[in-house]
């Protein structure tokens, strides 16, 4: 089975093959938390989750690193405003990632380091970039010295005039370069600040990144991930020290970025009232239909949100689970006709075109579509009575392939039919016995407006939940 994927880094689909056959050392870009999860971030440790899965789904040994970057500017500026210590701030909302990931049902990393934790080795990373000649101290800050390394924009294209120095504060005086990007920041009156070889003060940003890879995955990575937005300057600059640090040798061997999401065709904002966090996202939807569209649209595209669009996915969630209810009270009822090879042969074509899908660059959407052609099959199945070996075969696969997109772990779906609605249904087949055709409809009726539909068959009643319009 060969796996391809896009490479940013020389912007061409190559095979996928790890460093190392023992393991795939993954890390993900994870969040700056001083607010809330929104539905960018959500699109993006989603999208990741489902590449995640399908790796491991195929044999890889996946060891995943996602970092919780708790100091910044970002968080220093928003405690100030808030009357609030930024360590208090940024444990609250690293809580809340934490909760809101698990809400999305997404897979756990093997490691989530901290920024304030890896100070020792961000330390002993900026003192050895020193030493090589790659950073230098100014006025107690420590600037990496762009002008040392040979190799421009590897993962972005930009040329060194082009460049900016990433930094998320105003440009400090004492740069010998005005692209030169901070390592090391001499704290201000009132900030958070460690003790270092070049007085108090904090990691910048880019640092961070490269000192907590190497903690937990070594000199070398087989993936580094995130949004489209950190292509340049953040990860450009990660490449950079990361390999002034280890003499040359490649940082990164496959960088995969996630699209933008915009919000009804436009950038979300807080300015335009169009800002969604992840809880508001829940408060109206529910966690896999937010699955369903975001594997509908390939990782590497742009995606656009819309209420109209997550109806759609409830709708084809409902579908989902409506086949999988039916599927599962067909074999119950231990209906043995005579087996169809037809669908053995549809599975198994679908099936292979869904893996197709996945190996080529982790295209969700194509397999997305292969998915509800299964879904399609299998409803046919059941029309056609067809054997419970082919019935089986079809529930099988559909949990399979589903839990590849990270499905069916909604334990809400898998309830029990209430018992008022069970009863209804029992009266409804005694006036049926009876031929009370009148009272049959009234009590269809009744089970309606509690939220079901009865589909008969020769053989059994089906009770389905009515999807949402």
């Amino acid at each position: 089975m060969n796996i391809m994927v896009y490479n940013t880094l020389g912007r061409k689909v190559e095979e996928f093959k790890p460093i190392s056959e023992e393991e795939v050392k993954i890390y993900v870009c994870g969040p700056t938390v001083y607010d809330y999860p929104h539905l960018g971030h959500g699109r993006t440790y989603l999208a990741f989750d489902i590449i995640i899965r399908y790796l491991k789904y195929i044999g890889f040994n996946v060891k995943t690193i996602i970092n919780i970057t708790n100091i910044d500017d970002k968080i220093i500026k928003r405690a100030k405003k808030n009357n609030e210590d930024p360590q208090e701030l940024a444990d609250r909302f690293e809580q809340i990632y934490y909760e809101d990931m698990d809400a999305l049902g997404i897979e756990k990393a093997d490691f989530y380091p901290r920024v304030s934790d890896t100070i020792p080795e961000i330390i002993e990373f900026i003192s050895t970039l020193i030493k090589k000649g790659n950073a230098y101290e100014s006025n107690g800050d420590v600037y990496f010295d762009v002008s040392t390394v040979e190799e421009f924009g590897q993962l972005s294209g930009q040329k060194l005039e082009e460049m900016r120095s990433g930094a998320r504060v105003a440009i400090r005086e004492g740069k010998r370069n005005p692209y030169d990007f901070a390592l090391w920041k001499n704290s201000e009156e009132g900030d958070p600040y460690w003790d270092s070889p070049w007085g108090r003060g904090r990691p910048g940003w880019h640092i961070e990144c490269s000192a907590m890879s190497m903690k937990y995955l070594g000199s070398q990575l087989d993936v580094h991930s995130g949004a489209r937005d950190l292509i340049f300057p953040h990860h450009e600059n990660e490449i950079m020290q990361s390999e002034a640090y280890t003499g040359k040798k490649p940082f990164v061997k496959y960088w995969i970025h996630t699209g933008f999401l915009t919000i009804d065709g436009e950038k979300m904002s807080k300015s335009l009232g169009n800002f969604i966090t992840i809880r508001q996202l829940l408060e109206k939807f529910d966690p896999e239909a937010f699955r369903l569209f975001v594997a509908s649209t390939h990782y590497r595209n742009p995606i656009d949100y819309s209420e109209e669009s997550m109806n759609q996915a409830e709708q084809n969630l409902e579908r989902i689970y409506n086949v999988k209810r039916l599927l599962e009270n067909a074999i119950a009822s231990n209906q043995l006709n005579g087996a169809k090879s037809e669908f053995l042969e549809e599975i198994s074509k679908i099936k292979q075109e869904f893996f197709n899908s996945m190996d080529y660059d982790f295209n969700t959407a194509q397999a997305l579509a292969q998915y509800f052609e299964l879904i399609k099959s299998a409803n046919q199945a059941i029309t056609q009575n067809a054997d419970k070996q082919i019935l089986q075969t079809f529930l099988d696969t559909i949990n399979e392939l589903g839990r590849i997109f990270g499905l069916f772990q909604n334990e809400r779906r898998e309830k029990e039919i209430p018992e008022e609605v069970k009863k209804l249904v029992a009266a409804r087949e005694e006036a049926r016995k009876q031929k009370d055709w009148k009272k049959s409809d009234e009590l269809r009726d009744k089970i309606k407006e509690l939220g079901y539909l009865v589909r008969d068959y020769p053989d059994r009643t089906d009770i389905l939940p009515i999807e949402k319009e």
